[in-house]
């Protein structure tokens, strides 16, 4: 109730405020105390949403949620018929903006964030969830999406394994993670524990890799759809050849292309895999179900104290265009960036920094933690300025029908470094055009 309250008062401080400077009052977005029902769209297989949710309802008694869950593949090709539906979401997980954007299915929140003061977010933090006017570029233009956190991926290693090969620490170059990975292999345990089924697992290595021997800036550009932009880049090229050798040498799972993503989690629990390349979302889950077994490591340089860059994203949620509740939906995005409980769920949950004004303390952690670790390399990736977006958010359609079944086809050996890049260059101009 305390947190409510101050939530109350700041909301009726910065309504004043608006009005002061504005000379009419700007209401700001509340869930008022009527009943409502937030018609939710979730990620099927991740508990976050739904544990922010249960906690919001305990501190807003009047507002429940009806929570419709899909795979992550699925939301990718369904979100556009499902929000130009009559009873469209108030809340949904978006996977890409751009295509949504570009056919009015999300609301525009720029009044959002001047009512409920998003300004004090760091700039930074929200660029990638701004949309110009018809869709692309991203980066810049209006609001439609905000992070229930913000995400990074790194390496997770089993601890267990790395003192097997005598890895007492997280490898600092290129050059030491590939060590570890044949030492692993000579010692007859699995380098690498990944999938690539449905969605490929693989895309996560390999944007790690073009983090490595490249800037973000071009890769971000390409997501972002800027003029000109190209995947197909010398230093990617040289990322998606790196990548080809670890499949060559044996480093992945000989049924990668059979491995689903929760068969992997399933798997690399159990003991199978020296390394993972995942999201700090998984933090909490090995906290808890894997206690002191697992560490977790930022993707680390072409050399030893080079710049750091990696996939850092928001959680994304957007809010319906034909919402029947898109005020209180937006009440509750600020509550999870604000709210103390909510901030602890985040972390704790969702192993992830909870984002929101920089004046606001990071939730404690047990010391040790994979969760510890995991902070800990996204304070290093800032530090650097090195967030790229996830290289499958570039179109709606680009995972499904670019990286997914061209990076399948490498692992069956029936594509190259060169044509993967080609294939997917091609895929983009081709949705770019449409």
């Amino acid at each position: 109730m305390r947190n409510q309250s101050r939530h109350a008062l700041r909301i009726a401080a910065l309504t004043l405020s608006v009005a002061a400077t504005a000379g009419t009052a700007m209401a700001a977005p509340t869930c008022g105390t009527d009943p409502v029902v937030l018609n939710s769209y979730f990620e099927t297989g991740f508990p976050l949403p739904t544990r922010l949710a249960e906690e919001f309802t305990k501190q807003f008694p009047n507002v429940t949620f009806d929570i419709k869950e899909d795979q992550f593949a699925n939301m990718m090709e369904n979100s556009p018929r499902i929000l130009s539906e009559d009873n469209a979401p108030d809340l949904i997980r978006v996977p890409s903006i751009t295509d949504l954007v570009a056919n009015n299915l999300l609301r525009n929140l720029d009044d959002d964030f001047t009512a409920l003061g998003w300004d004090q977010f760091p700039a930074g933090q929200l660029v990638q969830l701004r949309v110009e006017e018809g869709g692309r570029p991203r980066g810049t233009g209006s609001l439609y999406g905000m992070g229930l956190n913000y995400s990074m991926t790194g390496v997770f290693y089993n601890k267990e394994l790395a003192a097997k090969i005598g890895m007492t620490e997280p490898p600092k170059s290129l050059a030491e993670l590939d060590a570890a990975m044949a030492k692993a292999k000579e010692a007859g345990i699995l380098p690498v524990m990944q999938w690539n089924k449905g969605t490929a697992g693989l895309a996560f290595p390999l944007q790690n890799l073009m983090g490595a021997y490249g800037a973000p800036e071009p890769i971000n550009d390409w997501i972002f759809q800027k003029d000109g932009a190209t995947i197909n880049t010398p230093d990617n090229l040289k990322a998606a050849e790196h990548l080809d050798g670890w499949i060559k040498a044996g480093y992945f799972p000989s049924d990668a292309n059979a491995i689903e993503y929760f068969q992997m989690m399933s798997r690399y629990i159990g003991g199978e895999g020296l390394f993972m390349f995942n999201g700090d979302w998984e933090s909490g889950n090995l906290d808890t179900n894997a206690k002191d077994k697992f560490g977790f490591f930022i993707m680390p340089s072409l050399e030893d104290g080079g710049r750091h860059a990696s996939m850092s994203s928001p959680l994304t949620y957007g809010i319906g265009a034909k919402a029947a509740n898109p005020e209180c939906a937006a009440f509750f995005l600020d509550w999870v960036a604000r709210n103390e409980q909510a901030r602890a769920i985040n972390v704790e949950v969702g192993g992830s920094n909870p984002g929101g004004p920089t004046d606001l303390p990071l939730p404690a952690v047990e010391p040790g933690s994979v969760t510890e670790q995991s902070l800990a390399a996204g304070a290093t990736l800032a530090k650097d300025n090195g967030a790229m977006d996830f290289i499958a958010n570039a179109t709606g359609a680009i995972f499904a029908a670019g990286w997914t079944p061209e990076l399948q086809k490498m692992v069956g050996g029936q594509q190259n470094a060169t044509g993967l890049l080609e294939a997917v260059q091609r895929e983009y101009e081709t949705q770019l055009s449409r």
